[in-house]
């Protein structure tokens, strides 16, 4: 075996590994010098990075690749901590780490003065950690302890800023609603134990009955991680904490958030996959009841989010209630593949769910760091108190005006292929859903119009005439996400043929990550 094919090997477990370490390490590096701390931290995740490159690779080349702990070979009982990677893992792997390296980059300047920075990092690559465990795993009990070991760190981070009461309640609120919910998929891992004697994913898919206990593990398993991810009546944790945490946490933060969204896809596509099809009540089968359920509250996310983002003061809750709307873009994509199982367009509509998942990451990143820039250079929040930044911060500018019109989905910017695909896909399931979905982007590139005006375009308000651009690093990491936004925009095909469509493909085929593990022992 050579050193290259050894580090393919054992690339799945590096990736946790690296980031894991390096958060237990974090504490010595910063007593030697805070730039040996920076320059750490950003050098082990740009490491971690180049695993996932090279995981990314072999599984796209080769198919799924299992990874055991402990152990050679699978052998029966399977007991061992088991990582199973194929499309759509590598895939949500590659979105965690650009948001983690893009934050560490911005965390250089932004928060270059506060204390308790070594905490800060521990707590970031630890949530780091978590979001990569989450979308690594083979095994549901492994998936509830990198949720909880995520919901821990996030809500330190989430209460960064200790002297604002606003901080101590988003990240009081966060760790309520997430323990409870952690409770929850806990007690789905027992019911699958129960039943199966089994936790690894593949074994309880090819097992599953859908009996009783088999239909609540899936309503505690939907809602709960349907909640994490942002998904509307459940969405009341997400302004507050993306709109009170530092906007370099709120990257990692997000990241957290999509591994929620990567579990409703491994759920319902491959947990559940065999019986999807299967006749519930009144001949309708399970994938059009489930389907249009994810679809109404797609529909209701959108909408909530659209307008609460119009009465919003505080900029950062406003971009924090777009961020909703764009998770009901995602699960709208995804319940109308269900909804309408084995149609052309339901492939279509995933592929527009999945890419939206890096879209959403891009766009609503670089809005919260935009804002992020805002509230560093004039220590303000609300738009009443801000205007004519763009005589000062032109660059800033610039970056808001892509990251709205990427959110917008106008083109030539990221956001366009996306949301094209997920109108024309839904537009053939039922045409007033493409129209509703159209129309809240049209409402939120004006209330974006709107906040440039305000904020950049505005009358220069006399307090604010000694304001200066924001740092480099911040302007370094704001430029990696505006470029990123542009060139998905400009080569769409080249991202969906590469990365979308083998993960589609990975949730699509769940048979091929079924017999991969069951087919070995």
């Amino acid at each position: 075996m050579t050193y290259l094919e050894a580090l393919i090997q054992h690339s799945v477990a590096l990736i946790i590994a690296v980031p894991l370490l390096s958060a237990f390490l974090m504490p010595l590096v910063s007593r030697v010098h805070p730039i040996l701390r920076n320059i750490f931290a950003l050098l082990m995740l740009t490491v971690t990075g180049c695993f996932i490159g090279l995981l990314t690779t072999d599984v796209l080349a080769n198919g799924p690749r299992i990874y055991i702990f402990g152990a050679k070979e699978l052998t029966l009982p399977l007991v061992r901590i088991l990582f199973e990677v194929d499309g759509i893992n590598v895939f949500m792997a590659i979105i965690t780490i650009i948001l983690a390296i893009i934050a560490v980059i911005y965390s250089w300047s932004f928060l270059d003065k506060q204390d308790g920075l070594d905490k800060y990092y521990t707590l970031l690559l630890l949530v780091v950690t978590s979001a990569l465990g989450m979308e690594m795993t083979g095994d549901v009990f492994n998936f509830f302890v990198f949720l909880e070991i995520s919901c821990i760190a996030s809500c330190a981070l989430i209460a960064f800023w200790i002297a604002e009461g606003e901080a101590l309640e988003a990240a009081f609120k966060y760790i309520v609603i997430s323990s409870v919910g952690a409770l929850f998929v806990l007690f789905a891992v027992g019911i699958f134990y129960a039943q199966y004697n089994a936790l690894n994913i593949a074994t309880i898919a090819q097992a599953i009955q859908f009996s009783f206990l088999d239909k609540i593990a899936l309503i505690l398993l939907v809602v709960v991680l349907g909640m994490k991810a942002g998904l509307a009546p459940m969405h009341m944790w997400l302004p507050d904490a993306y709109g009170r945490a530092p906007p370099s946490v709120t990257l990692v933060i997000m990241s957290a958030t999509l591994a929620s969204f990567y579990g409703v896809l491994r759920i319902l596509f491959t947990l559940y996959g065999n019986i999807l099809p299967t006749s519930i009540r009144f001949d309708l089968p399970l994938n059009v009841v489930l389907g249009w359920i994810l679809i109404v509250l797609a529909v209701v996310s959108i909408l909530i989010g659209v307008i609460m983002a119009l009465i919003q003061s505080d900029l950062m809750r406003l971009i924090g209630y777009a961020a909703v709307a764009e998770v009901g873009y995602m699960f709208l994509a995804i319940g109308t593949t269900i909804a309408a199982l084995g149609a052309p367009y339901a492939t279509v509509a995933l592929h527009g769910g999945i890419l939206h998942v890096l879209n959403d990451a891009l766009d609503i990143g670089l809005l919260f760091l935009v804002a992020g820039a805002i509230y560093y250079v004039t220590k303000k929040r609300s738009l009443d108190d801000i205007g004519g930044l763009a005589r000062t911060m032109k660059f800033t500018t610039v970056f808001f005006i892509i990251g709205l019109l990427a959110v917008a989905g106008m083109p030539p910017l990221n956001g366009f292929t996306s949301k094209f695909l997920i109108y024309e896909s839904v537009y053939q399931l039922n045409p007033i859903l493409s129209i509703i979905a159209l129309l809240c982007s049209i409402l939120m590139l004006a209330i974006f119009i709107k906040v440039l005006y305000a904020t950049f375009f505005g009358p220069e308000l006399p307090e604010l005439k000694d304001v200066k651009e924001a740092p480099k690093s911040m302007l370094l990491a704001m430029g990696i996400v505006a470029g990123l936004a542009i060139f998905i925009g400009l080569f769409p095909n080249l991202f969906l043929d590469s990365l979308v469509k083998p993960a589609a493909d990975a949730l699509l085929n769940h048979t091929q990550y079924i017999t991969t593990i069951v087919g070995g022992i």
